[in-house]
């Protein structure tokens, strides 16, 4: 069974910048992670491969940096990596950095399942992922808590997930090839392993440029996204609440026409 995982470098969210001009996150020279929710989309596919076999490749689209959160999943177990990185890209928006994606994807061709985390800590839009399935025209389940059960010998290929819902959760049957994006309650992520840091240091990791996917250029970067980020601002810190003392009578009808006041 051949598992893409797709993952991102993410700023260390005590290290957030942003550019003025061009409304994106500065993130060159930024002490960098990989994405939270992308660790459990890392360990779900390394169970699924010591069980039923195959191999993980993890791919991440960033700039040259961002081939540090490559090498972090394998040491953690990750056969092969691949770096999707090119000038070009800079500044795409979701639709745009899934078409990217999915294009990297369709290069590599031979997979059964992709899984990406739920959403970026540093975008929270959640869109990726099933963006990317749409541009492949793969099923897709999101938000899966748990992976109940894998069908690798009947015609279709089937999994069977379960779908963390706001007031419950649903079960899907997908047909394979699919995508999937994962919450953290599907697993506790592993450590790396000494000999998977060894590893990690020598290991080959492929990078694609837009030659490599030939991609119009009307449709990646800040020229090519169809959205565009109009501003950028932190919110106003919030005044403190009033403090009413005194005996409580009379601190409820101070309460009482505070409220009136108000409203």
């Amino acid at each position: 069974m051949n598992i893409v995982v797709c993952i991102k470098q993410v700023p260390d969210t005590t290290e957030v910048r942003v550019n003025p001009e061009t409304n994106t996150l500065i993130r060159e020279g930024v002490d960098s992670i990989v994405n939270p929710f992308d660790t459990y989309a890392i360990e779900e596919g390394l169970r699924l491969r010591d069980k039923f076999g195959g191999k993980v490749t993890a791919i991440t689209m960033g700039p040259p940096q961002a081939e540090a959160v490559l090498r972090d999943a394998i040491s953690l177990g990750a056969d092969s990596a691949i770096l999707v990185s090119d000038r070009a890209f800079a500044g795409s928006d979701t639709w745009s950095t899934s078409l990217i994606l999915s294009k990297a994807l369709a290069k590599i061709d031979d997979f059964d399942l992709v899984i990406c985390g739920k959403q970026a800590s540093d975008g929270d839009t959640a869109q990726v992922g099933p963006g990317i399935a749409t541009h492949l025209s793969l099923p897709q389940a999101t938000y899966v808590r748990r992976i109940d059960s894998l069908h690798l010998d009947t015609s279709p290929k089937v999994i069977v997930v379960e779908r963390l819902l706001e007031e419950g959760y649903e079960m899907l049957e997908v047909q394979l090839p699919a995508l999937i994006t994962v919450v953290k309650e599907i697993n506790e992520p592993r450590m790396p392993s000494l000999r998977g840091k060894m590893k990690a240091k020598s290991a080959k990791i492929d990078c694609w440029g837009n030659k490599d996917l030939g991609i119009k250029e009307d449709e990646i970067g800040l020229e090519g996204s169809p959205t565009q980020v109009v501003k950028i601002f932190s919110p106003p810190k919030k005044e403190g609440g009033k403090i009413f003392k005194g005996e409580p009578a009379e601190t409820v009808e101070k309460l009482v026409k505070e409220i009136k006041d108000i409203l």
